[in-house]
């Protein structure tokens, strides 16, 4: 495992206050595939850099609508941004400072940090706290702003993504992931089959089901289930739901649109329980598969 010396500020995540580091510390990869590693983002400047990963993404390429004091920052950032963890995959080959080697992000919410900042990302969309509730006493973990440059947008990369998730999940002893993704625009009709299938086939249920919020459900139950042709559905799918689903994600029921990020969400959950015992053994029982 390598190490890296920070002498700059450090930004505690859970609370946003930024405090000096009083010595140099260790930095601990979660991951490393060639000359790619995945770790958290250890001060300000690396989570800014994660941002503007996040706005080249998300604004520029997607077209998600964000305030001119964003356009001029050239930075995707919202209130959450603060108190998350943020998952980064860096490109050691790169030239310049750690901040330009940042190539891929993910964003982490854990249930205790949630709670005491009103709440998950997702219950703005999807009614989360129900779920929540239902399990006192499994712990979960919020999975966000999920976003690769376009040339490392590949399966090792997708790879230290889940590495570094499944790393996290296993340290803080998480007992379910889940998280809102996308499907791209805003009219669910485009993506019908794929809907259709993920509403016929991966509907979360009984102790697991969640649903939209009621004014902002949309249906997907677009299609007959006669008509639904599962490998071309799957074919139809975004890369990061398809991932999931690979896992053993459930979905839940009604989708959102999204105006301001011109997105269709849908929810994913991921009991750990539930993740197909061939991915635990690729990646290994204790998160070792690329961490050395």
């Amino acid at each position: 495992m390598s190490a890296e010396v920070l002498e700059r500020a450090s930004l505690n995540t859970a609370t946003g206050v930024i405090a000096p580091l009083i010595a140099p510390r260790e930095v601990e990869l979660l991951g490393r595939i060639g000359s790619l590693e995945t770790r958290l983002a250890q001060n300000s400047r690396e989570i800014e850099a994660a941002q503007a990963i996040r706005y080249r993404v998300f604004v520029e390429e997607m077209g998600s609508q964000v305030g001119p004091d964003l356009v001029q920052q050239r930075r995707e950032i919202d209130s959450w941004d603060a108190y998350c963890d943020h998952l980064l995959v860096l490109d050691r080959a790169l030239e310049g400072d750690i901040e330009d080697q940042i190539v891929g992000t993910y964003r982490i919410l854990r249930h205790e940090v949630a709670a005491a900042h009103g709440g998950f990302y997702s219950g703005s969309e999807f009614e989360v706290e129900r779920l929540v509730a239902r399990h006192p006493a499994k712990r979960f973990m919020e999975l966000g702003r999920s976003c690769v440059l376009p040339p490392y947008r590949s399966k090792r990369t997708v790879e230290l993504l889940w590495q570094g998730c499944w790393a996290y999940a296993l340290r803080h002893q998480i007992d379910v992931m889940f998280g809102c993704a996308s499907f791209p625009g805003i009219q669910p009709e485009v993506h019908a089959l794929a809907l259709s299938f993920l509403h016929n086939s991966v509907r979360a249920k009984g102790e697991w089901e969640v649903a939209a919020r009621p004014e902002l459900y949309r249906e997907m139950d677009l299609m007959p289930s006669e008509a639904i042709n599962a490998k071309q559905a799957l074919m139809a799918m975004p890369p990061l739901i398809k991932g999931y689903l690979r896992l053993g994600a459930m979905i839940g029921s009604g989708a959102v649109i999204d105006q301001a990020f011109n997105t269709t969400d849908v929810l994913i959950v991921l009991p750990i329980s539930s993740i197909s015992g061939r991915y635990v053994s690729y990646y290994g029982a204790d998160a070792g598969r690329f961490a050395s």
